[in-house]
C-alpha cells in the first residue's frame, strides 16, 4: 500500500511552523523566509527553479526526498491560501497557474468549491473530511504512488496524531519565533508509535525523522 509522506517541514526551536500575522503579502506571517532559508539554498530548490548551483550537502540530501514516488498531496486551508480566500472565487493559491505539485491536490477546508483544473497536471480538490478521509481519496487518485501531507502545521499535527503518517521529515532551524502555530502541541508520547531518529548538519539545522512503527 502507497505510504503517507510528511517532507521539508520546517519548525523553529519553540516548534513554530509558521509565524503570527498570515496574510497576502506575509505567507508566513511574522517569520518571513527565516524558516525556509536551508531549502532554498539547496541544488534541489535550485533546480526546481531552473537556476544553476545550491548546496549539496546533508539539507541538499533530505530536500531531494521531497518529490518521488508521490502521486498525490493533501493540504490545509491555510496553505492554499491567505485568511479569507475562501471569498475569492478567483483564488488559485500562491504558485501560479502552473503549480509544483503536478498531481491530484486536496486542499482540506470547511467551505469546499468545485475542483480547479491547472497547468502541468496540477488539478485542485476541495474537501471539507476527516484526515482519513482525505487519505482514502488522495490514495485512490494517486494510483499506487505515495500521499504527500505538505501542511501547514495543524493539518500535520492532525495526521501525526491519529497515526496516519508512514514517515515524516522536520527541520529544526536554530531561530525563536515565539508566537505563530506549533507542530507538537497534543502530540504526548510521539516516540511510542514513531521510531526518531536526528541528523545535525553544519548549518545549524536540525533533522527529525518520525518513522512509524510496526502496527
Amino acid at each position: 500500500m502507497s505510504e503517507v509522506r510528511v517532507h521539508n517541514l520546517a519548525i523553529s526551536l519553540d516548534g513554530f511552523a509558521t509565524g503570527d500575522g498570515q496574510s497576502l503579502e506575509a505567507p508566513f506571517g511574522h517569520a518571513g523566509e527565516r524558516l525556509h532559508e536551508w531549502l532554498v539554498g539547496t541544488r534541489f530548490f535550485h533546480a526546481a527553479d531552473g537556476l544553476p548551483g545550491g548546496t549539496v550537502g546533508t539539507e541538499n540530501a533530505f530536500a531531494e526526498r521531497h518529490e518521488p514516488g508521490i502521486g498525490a498531496e493533501i493540504m490545509g486551508a491555510g496553505k492554499f491560501g491567505p485568511p479569507g480566500w475562501q471569498d475569492d472565487p478567483e483564488w488559485k493559491g500562491w504558485w501560479g497557474p502552473n503549480p509544483p505539485f503536478h498531481s491530484p491536490v486536496f486542499v482540506l477546508t470547511h467551505r469546499p468549491r468545485a475542483s480547479v483544473e491547472m497547468e502541468g497536471g496540477t488539478t485542485y480538490h476541495f474537501l471539507d473530511g476527516t484526515p482519513q478521509e482525505a487519505i482514502d481519496q488522495a490514495r485512490a487518485a494517486a494510483n499506487g504512488a505515495d500521499i504527500r501531507v505538505g501542511g501547514g502545521p495543524t493539518v500535520v499535527r492532525e495526521f501525526l496524531a491519529e497515526g496516519l503518517v508512514d514517515y515524516a521529515h522536520i527541520a529544526q532551524v536554530p531561530i525563536l519565533l515565539g508566537r505563530g502555530v506549533r507542530l507538537w502541541d497534543g502530540l504526548e508520547a510521539l516516540e511510542n508509535t514513531y521510531d526518531i531518529e536526528v541528523v545535525t548538519s553544519p548549518s545549524g539545522i536540525t533533522h527529525l525523522t518520525l518513522t512509524a512503527k510496526i502496527r
